[in-house]
């Protein structure tokens, strides 16, 4: 699903449940705009904030808080207070919130490091943000946050090209970030193992799946048995996982690519 398929003329499409990551509130290339779109356009009972939803690492750099991203947080609270559960699964870019665990804010509003989903199927899901089977970011923080640093640049570059691309009058997105993550060699064998991981913790818990983040890459497929779900994010991609009341996950790629 894409964003062309929201009406604006047309009631807010309801699911069951919402899953998003990597939001990155706090920096200068969190799409917290087109995120407060995609609030606008959709409703839910249940909505999943699968970790660095703030971005704790940028903030000590040089914190970017524009006006939407307090706008973001604000939307999530009031979704809360009007009946939706709001579950918020810290990740590495939030790991200061982990001091604080389990935290509950409200009736509606809890903070935790992984939890379970069962869903319309009775299938259960293993939810974490994902950076707890990284080892990198696990034991060598140095170099996450310098690999973190080194994804801003792209992202620089990956501005200056849509720019390029604008005047050039290319209708199509084109991400240079996503490029090295679908065609280095590194990186998909980084991602590859990343997903295999997962599965395989889910599958040794006895889960039927793994809802996760951290990577920025959506996916939906099936890992030795295992669904794994990808949320993607809400720095380049924009995507969300959702459950429908006919107990589907779909992928909503809200930029339409």
């Amino acid at each position: 699903m894409t964003k062309n398929q929201f009406a604006p003329e047309d009631e807010p499409i309801h699911f069951r449940s919402i899953f998003i990551s990597d939001i990155h509130l706090g920096t200068r290339f969190s799409q917290a705009e087109e995120l407060l779109e995609f609030f606008k356009f959709t409703r839910c009972e249940n909505l999943y904030l699968v970790g660095d939803i703030i971005d704790g690492w940028a903030i000590k750099r040089k914190i970017k808080w524009a006006q939407s991203h307090s706008d973001v947080i604000q939307k999530i609270l009031r979704k809360a207070r009007k009946g939706t559960n709001v579950y918020y699964i810290t990740g590495n870019h939030d790991d200061f919130l982990r001091s604080f665990l389990p935290l509950g804010l409200g009736d509606r509003v809890q903070v935790m490091d992984a939890c379970e989903y069962v869903s319309l199927k009775k299938e259960r899901f293993y939810i974490t943000h994902g950076d707890f089977f990284d080892s990198v970011t696990m034991t060598k923080r140095w170099l996450a946050i310098l690999g973190d640093v080194g994804y801003d640049a792209l992202l620089h570059v990956n501005q200056a090209l849509a720019w390029c691309r604008k005047k050039l009058r290319y209708q199509s997105h084109w991400s240079l970030s996503k490029y090295v993550k679908d065609h280095v060699k590194s990186s998909v064998s980084f991602i590859t193992d990343f997903e295999a991981i997962l599965s395989e913790q889910a599958k040794r818990h006895h889960y039927d799946g793994v809802i996760c983040g951290h990577i920025h890459k959506v996916e939906h497929k099936e890992i030795d048995g295992i669904v794994y779900l990808n949320c993607g994010d809400w720095v380049e991609s924009c995507t969300a996982i959702v459950e429908t009341y006919e107990g589907e996950f779909k992928i909503i790629r809200w930029l339409g690519h």
